[in-house]
This record gives structure tokens, C-alpha cells and sequence, in this order.
């Protein structure tokens, strides 16, 4: 009765934090701020971000996860351990239990390191899922039903998609493309076509304000600030959004691969199930303009955009650990 339940969509770029009956609680970047001398933690989530390409010597921004998995795993720790404080309060007399969201590809060791990091963080029990499946729950899919459903969660680091029925994945494909690649290659093109050298912040507001996964009639445009690599002078230019367009064909063209790899994987009754239902992508990445409407393009099969594409992975883990006994085929390891 006392026992807390807390669903975490640990992200490489986000860490949401999902509480039942309240929703999502947290929604904050997944940075830690270390201290070089000591190695002590010195903030996390907002704060930490904000120190991003900004800190002294004396401290690093550390992103922990990369490409959905731990990178650091002391790091990945104490971050678990500051969202399940932060949520519940420093002081509480039940630890509570925790199911974590990971991608559907990664190995048995690195979903262990998971569990031990959540136990060492303070959760009495640990629960992974896979991301696809938690996607699929938070975007409403009735996952345990004869037929099946395709979902493209498109996150931070990976892109995960599944072919779901009777609440199990029949076939999955994961690439370690998102976001991050996304902003990585539009810092690139800046840099190689325009010769400035811009930050990760302001690659990642470019995709956000003007970009699109299709080349648009109405073309958009905004002005940024950064290094001219000739002069290393300041300079300001103007960028519209074929450009970023351009810039990430490579990233959703590896996407659009693996999509299409599971649909080719996928058994003929599904794929006309498929076919009916259409696509569902979430994600964070999944708010890029028109990217429904690439996916329906190149694979010729309905795409649809999830209602709170951002939040379905973490809504999705609340909502499987409410209903664990309804899951359970769905819940890969418990300890």
C-alpha cells in the first residue's frame, strides 16, 4: 500500500519521470555537472545543462548515457538517485520500486547495469522495459490485442521500432540515431558550407524552430550567432530550413532503413494489419516537421504522430507498472 512506483524513460538527451495517477513529474536534460578536482556531483538536470560549453576548468558537463545506454555508470547513479529524490522527497520511510524504459537492442549486460544502478539509487525493486513497448502503452495502442501494431520511437540517441501483438515484440530494429546525430550533423553543414563554428544548443534550436524532414515550399529562416572559423571573430548569418533538411538526410535515410527492415521481417497477416493501422512514431524527434508524412513516402504505409509524442515512453513505463500483472510478457527483467 505504501510502496512508491516511479516510471523513468532515462534518455540520453531527457530523463522524464512518471508518477502514477499524477503523470509526468520531471522533465529534465540528462547532464550531470562534475567537479574535475574531486569528481563530486555538483548538479544535475536544468541546472547542469545550463552549465553546458559554459563551465570553468574546474568542471565538466558529463551527459552519462550515450546512444540510450550507460556511459558512466557513477554518474548514471547519482542521477537516478537525484530524479527518485526529487520526486519523492529526501526523506521517506519505503524505498520505492522502479521500472526504467531501455532500448530494445541493447545486450544483457547493459540492461544489467541499469538494474544495479536504480538498486544502488535507492529503489527496493527494478523493472526494465523495452522502449518500444513502453511507447506503444503511452501512445494508447491496446498492445495485447491479436493484431499487429508498428511504433517508431525516434529519441536522443536511438531510433527504436517494433511490430507488437498479444503484448510481445514479434520483430524490432534499433539504430543509435536521434536527436543528438540530428543536431551533430546540422552543426557540420554550418560549419563546412557557411565556415562557423556554432554550439550544440544552437544547432539543436535550428532543428527545433525551422527544421523539416522534407524540403518545404514555404521555406523558414533564422538568424544565428557563432565563430567565423576564418577570422575567429563573431558573426552572424542567416539559415533557412533547406539547409536542415539537407543537412540530416543521412540520419533519416538510417532511420527509414530500419523501419523498412522491420517491415520486411514482419509476418504477411501483421504487415496487412500494419497497412490498415497505419505507423505510430513517438519520441522527441518524432516533432520534427513532416516527418509522418517522410515515413508514409518511403515506405508507403500510413505514418501517424502519437498525441504527447514526447511523453508516450515515460507514460508508457507508469502505466506498465500499475498493471504488472497485465504486462508481464511485455517486462523483461525484474530484480
Amino acid at each position: 500500500m505504501f510502496a512508491k512506483k516511479i516510471g523513468i524513460d532515462l534518455g540520453t538527451t531527457y530523463t522524464l519521470v512518471y508518477l502514477p495517477k499524477r503523470g509526468i513529474v520531471i522533465n529534465e536534460p540528462s547532464v550531470v555537472a562534475v567537479s574535475v578536482d574531486d569528481k563530486k556531483i555538483l548538479a544535475v538536470g536544468n541546472e547542469a545543462k545550463d552549465m553546458l560549453g559554459r563551465t570553468p576548468d574546474s568542471i565538466i558537463a558529463v551527459k552519462p548515457l550515450k546512444d540510450g545506454v550507460i556511459a558512466d555508470y557513477r554518474t548514471t547513479e547519482a542521477m537516478i538517485r537525484y530524479f527518485i529524490n526529487k520526486t519523492l522527497g529526501g526523506i521517506r520511510l519505503f524505498r520505492p520500486e522502479v521500472m526504467v524504459a531501455v532500448p530494445a537492442g541493447i545486450s544483457s549486460t547493459e540492461r544489467r547495469a541499469v538494474v544495479e544502478a536504480t538498486i544502488a539509487a535507492g529503489a527496493k525493486a527494478a523493472y526494465i522495459i523495452k522502449e518500444p513497448v513502453a511507447a506503444a502503452i503511452g501512445a494508447d495502442i491496446p498492445i495485447g490485442s491479436a493484431t499487429g501494431h508498428m511504433i517508431i520511437d525516434i529519441g536522443g540517441g536511438t531510433s527504436e521500432m517494433a511490430v507488437i501483438s498479444l503484448g510481445g515484440v514479434v520483430y524490432s530494429a534499433s539504430v543509435r540515431v536521434g536527436g543528438n546525430k540530428f543536431d551533430k550533423s546540422i552543426l557540420e553543414f554550418i560549419k563546412k558550407k557557411y565556415n562557423l563554428a556554432i554550439g550544440e544548443r544552437t544547432a539543436e534550436e535550428l532543428k527545433i524552430n525551422i527544421g523539416s524532414a522534407l524540403f518545404i515550399e514555404d521555406k523558414l529562416s533564422m538568424e544565428i550567432r557563432g565563430r567565423d572559423i576564418m577570422t575567429g571573430l563573431p558573426r552572424s548569418i542567416t539559415v533557412n530550413s533547406d539547409d536542415i533538411t539537407e543537412s540530416i538526410q543521412n540520419e533519416l535515410e538510417a532511420i527509414i532503413n530500419a523501419a523498412k527492415k522491420v517491415l520486411n521481417n514482419t509476418p504477411p497477416e501483421l504487415a496487412a494489419d500494419i497497412m490498415d493501422k497505419g505507423v505510430v512514431i513517438s519520441g522527441g524527434s518524432a516533432l520534427l516537421r513532416n516527418i509522418d508524412q517522410l515515413f508514409s513516402r518511403t515506405t508507403g504505409v500510413p505514418a501517424y504522430i502519437a498525441d504527447d509524442a514526447l511523453l508516450c515512453v515515460a507514460k508508457g513505463t507508469g502505466t506498465a507498472l500499475e498493471n504488472l500483472d497485465s504486462y508481464k510478457r511485455s517486462i523483461l527483467a525484474t530484480k
